[in-house]
């Protein structure tokens, strides 16, 4: 397992690439890339700041990760979480995981970002026309992962 919060822009292909040539048995990689949208509750965004809790950030991440494990069979995960100033369609974060069927692939891969939506210790200002504004965490989010614990 990887986790990596970082400043730099990283590539997707060649990220899953590593993780899918690690073993032989791994028959399917699921992913997950979100990027920063233009548009967020009407406003234009121009920028996006992420902060976090270094230490505390990655610990949570592996956390996740972990938590994934315990339910489903996989072989290895990757999560990169982007901090810092980004522009709209920069990519904010890649959940990988890998494994021998796409079922527990897929749904390893939601959960992990389920919770990371909830659950890791990170901070979005969100920079608009009319001026900068912390962004609140979303009742969906909390919904989504809600369901993994039924």
């Amino acid at each position: 397992m990887m986790v990596r919060v970082q400043y730099e822009d990283f590539d997707a292909g060649a990220e899953i690439s590593r993780l899918r040539l690690a073993d032989p048995g791994i028959g399917a990689v699921a992913t997950f890339i979100g990027q920063v949208r233009d548009v967020n509750d009407g406003d234009t965004v121009g920028t996006l700041t992420l902060e976090h809790y270094p230490g505390m950030t990655e610990k949570s991440l592996a956390a996740i990760v972990e938590k994934a494990r315990t339910r489903w069979n996989f072989h290895d995960a990757l999560v990169i979480h982007r901090i810092g100033t980004l522009n709209p369609l920069d990519q904010i974060v890649l959940v990988a995981v890998a494994g021998r069927h796409r079922g527990e692939c897929f749904a390893a891969c939601e959960f992990i970002m389920d919770y990371l939506k909830t659950e890791a210790p990170f901070w979005k200002k969100e920079h608009t026309p009319q001026g900068e504004r912390w962004v609140d965490a979303r009742s969906s989010d909390d919904t989504a992962r809600q369901r993994w614990e039924q």
